[in-house]
């Protein structure tokens, strides 16, 4: 009896390591077929792994807007302005409501072609206020000299109102890298006041940080007497005063009369 129990579990134990070999076996058939497959259809497989590819692009980049072309405030999405995200735009004019710049959006080779969605359709420029400046006239007449039409500018989006949108405009100065942001230019050369961020709540770190960086331009101007805050010489005040006063009128209507 204890030498057929032997027997038993050799032929079991044989049975087993020829199963275990048979599926080595065709796993290693299965992988060797794939392998030939890839080899035999390289073309075929190079395409699959382009195409999967591009489809992604395609999903991801639709699906953070990062090829559309913006052309009105409520296109943009909320997102966009909470996280405060920088456009990419050329100014295409100066009005009384404020700079009116076409937005550029990030291009990809064809797909931006392909998949445009205002394609042969005339653009519409976005509607820009800089944030917490209030212009000036003069104010304003600098901004159209110094943003030329189709002039790249960039757009930090603040806050939205309507069919406006409140931002941080930067753009680099002439001949060189560097760029500078357009309310604190106008506020530092006296051009304009400080002003209220429309849309953001005056407890929030975002509308205290940006009111600390407008007004710190503000300051500037008004210490060295530029623009609005310029003031008279002492002698311009002196003969002002002196124009104005009573003793000089009265002076003056003697003389009249005699």
């Amino acid at each position: 009896m204890p030498e057929t129990s032997r027997e038993i579990e050799t032929v079991e134990g044989r049975s087993d390591r020829q199963q275990g070999d048979q599926g080595k076996q065709s796993s290693h058939n299965v992988v060797s077929i794939i392998s030939q497959f890839a080899d035999d259809n390289l073309t075929l497989v190079r395409n699959i792994s382009t195409v999967l590819a591009v489809t992604g692009v395609v999903v991801i980049a639709r699906s953070i807007k990062l090829i559309t072309k913006f052309q009105a405030a409520s296109e943009i999405p909320a997102r966009f302005i909470e996280r405060n995200v920088s456009l990419r735009g050329k100014v295409h004019s100066i009005t009384e409501r404020g700079v009116e710049v076409e937005h550029v959006p990030i291009y990809l080779p064809v797909l931006s072609r392909v998949l445009s969605k205002h394609k042969g359709v005339s653009t519409s420029p976005l509607l820009v206020h800089l944030a917490g400046v209030e212009l000036t006239p003069e104010g304003r007449v600098w901004l159209q000299k110094n943003l030329a039409p189709a002039q790249t500018v960039w757009l930090k989006l603040i806050s939205r109102e309507d069919d406006t949108l409140h931002c941080l405009l930067s753009q680099s100065r002439k001949g060189s890298v560097w760029s500078y942001c357009v309310n604190e230019e106008v506020l530092r050369l006296g051009l304009a006041r400080t002003a209220p961020v429309v849309g953001v709540l005056p407890d929030s770190r975002l509308y205290w940080r940006l009111h600390k960086r407008l007004h710190r331009a503000e300051v500037r101007a008004e210490r060295k007497g530029r623009g609005l805050w310029k003031q008279d010489s002492l002698w311009e005040r002196a003969s002002k005063a002196v124009w104005d006063s009573a003793v000089f009128r009265l002076m003056k209507r003697i003389f009249k009369r005699s």
